[in-house]
């Protein structure tokens, strides 16, 4: 349970606290894009493990920015997509990823490769 008493000294830390570390961003930046299953964020994330890609996919679902959609059907299917709470994170996860963009131009110039760069006109036009 969550104390209810808590004290943040910015409401920075609010944010950190639910999209924070080194995946969440990562994860909820390609759900913008539309509901994926877990092997398509695997594929898209590859140096995540399997494990910490579930971790952390549950820690979102509990804080209620994704939705786990699962389908009665065999195989088992499910699908994770943002939650309209989730989908107020959009803006701040595209200008992250047009920061980033800037940051990786500005120290390694033509010398660094971003292998996930999905839809990027949707990113820009923010």
């Amino acid at each position: 349970m969550k104390d209810p008493n808590k004290i943040y000294n910015t409401a920075v830390e609010a944010t950190l606290e639910v999209i924070g570390g080194k995946w969440k961003p990562v994860i909820l930046f390609h759900l913008t894009f539309g509901k994926k299953r877990n092997n398509e964020l695997k594929s898209l994330i590859p140096a995540i493990t399997q494990k910490m890609l579930t971790q952390q996919l549950r820690e979102l679902e509990e804080e209620g920015v994704i939705l786990r959609i699962s389908y009665n059907q065999v195989p088992p299917k499910v699908e994770y997509e943002l939650t309209d709470y989730g989908w107020s994170l959009k803006e701040i996860l595209h200008l992250m990823c047009r920061w980033g963009d800037s940051h990786i131009e500005r120290k390694y110039g033509g010398r660094a490769t971003v292998l996930a760069n999905p839809q990027l006109e949707d990113v820009h036009n923010i």
